[in-house]
């Protein structure tokens, strides 16, 4: 069922086009998957994903287990008949968020306790409660729980850390029963090391399981360092399953992380960015809050060809921003998702074509000035 199948690979740079199956749809990757943390997408449709061209999206354990909780949406029938949505899913198993309490959590052995951010309440995930929430939730990817490593982190702190996600990722999949409805991908942490990267790649890919998270990394370090990290481990990860870079979405970071031979994304940044006015286009974001978009009657990007750009004006879309209407995160968001994935599908169509260096050199070159 969660067969991946690699197409073709770029002999030169290592970026590849692949298909991953699941029960609800095969995956055509390099994919970007936009988020959804609380089963919905911010100020975007499900029908307006799929017309975007989304082939999965991604939703978060740790705030669907907090609100409406697991066992609701269990009832429900699952996440893909609670929210409408027919594609694939992802969980991210909440490792990140619950990470990021910082001091409202207490790590050991066992698992986190924490306090909710919405009341207070305490609560505790083990290896064992994450993989139960995701059964719950219904997705067709479940991630393993892991520690997030912060940045900076010393040595001895990153090296124990990693060893405790790899004995969780064993504890998950000894708790993951359910295989033939669900993946479970497994999180390669190190922090900014690439000896514990490479050795957290290896002990991960010693569990066999269907895929492979790469995590720890767009926390705050150096994009140079982050590419640094990845080439260490990459080459360290099974070349028959497919590789997932976690949180990471900007146009420069997928250009070289499907470079270096990534094929899964997610990010939250195409709808915060919305949020606050800003649009991507093939010269770079723009921020349609400044004053020289009032008389601006061109669309967003004249070489997109989204709903957003065939039929609506900077100056409009500045005139919704300025004024705060629902509608400008509704028109950004889905312009940027779409302008995401539309420079994923052109980077596929490049591999397959033999064209991956002139592509990503094309994107990188016009989109950051």
């Amino acid at each position: 069922m969660f067969e991946y199948r690699l197409i073709k690979e770029c002999a030169q740079t290592g970026a590849r086009v692949g298909v991953l199956s699941t029960p609800h749809g095969e995956i055509t990757t390099p994919v970007f998957m936009p988020v959804g943390t609380q089963a919905t997408v911010k100020a975007v449709l499900p029908e307006s994903l799929k017309e975007a061209g989304a082939q999965i999206i991604l939703s978060n354990t740790y705030h669907l287990y907090l609100r409406p909780g697991s066992g609701l949406i269990r009832e429900a029938g699952g996440l893909h008949k609670f929210m409408h949505w027919d594609k694939p899913v992802l969980t991210d198993s909440g490792g990140f968020q619950v990470f990021s309490l910082s001091r409202m959590r207490k790590i050991s052995d066992d698992g986190v306790e924490f306090k909710s951010h919405i009341d207070g309440s305490t609560h505790f995930i083990s290896p064992e409660k994450a993989v139960e929430i995701q059964t719950d939730l219904g997705s067709d990817i479940m991630m393993a729980f892991d520690e997030c490593i912060p940045y900076p982190a010393d040595y001895d702190y990153a090296r124990s850390s990693t060893r405790t996600t790899f004995d969780w990722a064993q504890r998950c999949k000894a708790a993951h029963t359910n295989t033939e409805a669900q993946a479970l991908f497994g999180i390669v942490q190190g922090g900014m090391y690439a000896d514990l990267r490479i050795e957290s790649a290896k002990q991960l890919a010693s569990l066999e399981l269907p895929g492979y998270g790469i995590g720890g990394l767009s926390v705050g370090e150096p994009k140079d360092v982050l590419y640094e990290m990845l080439d260490a481990q990459i080459e360290h990860m099974p070349k028959n399953k497919p590789r997932y870079l976690m949180g990471v979405g900007s146009i420069d970071c997928l250009m070289n992380g499907i470079m270096r031979g990534v094929d899964m994304f997610d990010c939250v940044l195409q709808t915060r960015m919305s949020r606050n006015g800003a649009a991507y286009t093939t010269s770079g974001r723009i921020n349609l809050k400044n004053a020289q978009y009032k008389k601006d009657f061109s669309p967003i990007d004249k070489e997109c060809d989204c709903y957003v750009c065939r039929n609506y004006s900077k100056a409009y879309l500045r005139h919704l921003v300025v004024a705060g209407e629902i509608l400008a995160s509704m028109l950004l968001s889905y312009h940027n998702i779409y302008f995401t994935i539309n420079v994923v599908e052109g980077m596929k169509r490049a591999i397959l074509a033999g064209q991956t260096v002139a592509y990503a050199k094309n994107i990188l070159t016009n989109y950051i000035k």
